[in-house]
């Protein structure tokens, strides 16, 4: 497979989500801030369908794993613990002509700006990530605090009172989905580096002694996620493993998609050791809650910790452009018989819209619009009563819809729908009281 930058594939996709609301620029009428996205009436279940797709395959469909929710801001001495306040860091190099600002390490030459092509350039320091804010009336340090950089700390932090609440034993794991936010130097790539987004991640504890089968086996659980819940090609996937462990770590290892910029991280699974128990036991004082106590041995030990760590924008992202397809289509269009169709072929399982129910005419809005609402106790539906049919079918297809429902004036007197599908734009007669059966065998 080529790994050749696809760039004109990503200006359509950004454009795609634009046109069809599925993700544009936040505070957009302001000239937007960079880093920063909001998601639109597409766009928002998208990400809701892959993150509730996430929570059941890792939480819902097992008994060794649990979930909470934490909130965004911590004591601010847990981001101590972390070593996040005093080593979350990227090198920064400004260029003293045209006042741009980088990452050193995405420098090609870090002696000439890439934009004006100054060689006045700053020398490389650091810039910490952590995005500072106050906790009460007084901006002082005293009541200084930070937005959480990622979401696994406090599941750390609350490891005991879950372990006690839910009953759980070794080995088991922890989960969670949240924001996360990095101030970041140089976002880029639309979604892929932001300075706000959502983590979706698990924290498994287990004996040392099993870790290392732990961590094959959750690489296997999450190349499945991707795989068969998602259906993502393996040639569009691969494995890369760390080559500088830090100092606590067995083993770390990415799984990578290509990208229309290249390959890119969507996820990681960490042998994390004892490090994150023992440095929060340490900056706590409370060993006790860091710990794990076996009844039948009388030993106390720190639980090693196995991670998987995903980003829920980054897998949106990734479903987008693998989703987008471009082929012809039969056209109306003075002087063609066929024109370009942009279709989005998301799985139904996260597809924002599964059935969308289209009238023929106006006058049939009524009788298709209480079909629409038998569909919509088993699938996620639209209403779309406006323009052409052949119009429609575009705005759905855009959207990733994989079926269309027409009714139509026979459907009154013969009860039967049209339903065509996605992906083949072949068309089939359905009645409507076999309907829901027919789609719910079909999605």
């Amino acid at each position: 497979m080529s790994e050749q930058v696809n760039s004109d594939l990503m200006s359509k996709v950004v454009a795609l989500c634009k046109r069809r609301g599925i993700i544009f620029q936040s505070s957009e009428i302001y000239g937007g801030i960079n880093g920063f996205w909001d998601y639109g009436p597409n766009g928002a279940p998208l990400r809701r369908n892959i993150e509730q797709l996430w929570w059941r395959h890792m939480v819902e469909m097992r008994d060794n794993v649990v979930g909470i929710e934490s909130t965004i801001i911590c004591h601010p001495r847990v981001w101590h613990a972390s070593g996040h306040v005093e080593q979350f860091c990227d090198m920064m190099i400004d260029c003293m002509e045209c006042k741009r600002r980088y990452r050193s390490d995405q420098l090609e030459n870090p002696n000439q700006c890439p934009d004006c092509g100054s060689k006045k350039m700053t020398e490389p320091r650091e810039f910490n990530l952590m995005m500072k804010t106050y906790v009460g009336p007084v901006f002082d340090e005293e009541h200084a605090a930070y937005l959480r950089a990622e979401s696994c700390q406090p599941i750390f932090v609350n490891f005991n009172t879950v372990r006690n609440t839910s009953r759980q034993k070794i080995p088991f794991g922890i989960a969670q989905t949240g924001k996360a936010f990095r101030n970041e130097i140089n976002p880029r790539f639309f979604t892929f580096r932001s300075r706000e987004f959502t983590q979706m991640e698990m924290e498994f504890f287990c004996r040392e002694e099993e870790s290392m089968e732990w961590y094959e086996y959750w690489r296997g659980e999450r190349w499945k996620f991707y795989t068969r819940e998602l259906g993502i090609a393996e040639d569009k996937l691969r494995w890369k493993p760390h080559e500088n462990l830090a100092h606590y770590a067995k083993a770390a290892v990415d799984i990578e998609y290509l990208f229309p910029f290249g390959w890119g991280e969507i996820e990681g699974i960490h042998h994390r050791g004892t490090y994150d128990m023992m440095r929060h036991a340490e900056y706590s004082g409370q060993e006790q809650d860091c710990k794990v106590f076996d009844q039948e041995t009388r030993e106390s030990y720190y639980p090693t910790v196995v991670e998987t760590s995903c980003g829920l924008d980054r897998i949106c992202l990734m479903m987008l452009c693998d989703a987008y397809h471009e082929d012809l289509a039969e056209t109306r269009k003075e002087g063609m018989d066929e024109d370009e169709r942009v279709v989005m072929r998301f799985p139904a399982n996260v597809a924002p819209v599964q059935v969308a129910i289209l009238p023929l005419s106006k006058k049939l809005s009524e009788p298709a619009g209480k079909l629409r609402e038998l569909l919509s106790l088993c699938f996620r539906t639209d209403f779309d009563d406006a323009g052409s049919i052949g119009r429609r079918y575009r705005r759905q297809d855009e959207v990733g819809t994989p079926f269309c429902v027409t009714y139509d004036f026979d459907s009154q007197d013969d009860g039967c729908v049209t339903v065509r599908d996605r992906d083949s734009m072949e068309q089939e007669r359905i009645a409507v009281n076999e309907l829901t059966v027919w789609l719910l065998d079909k999605l």
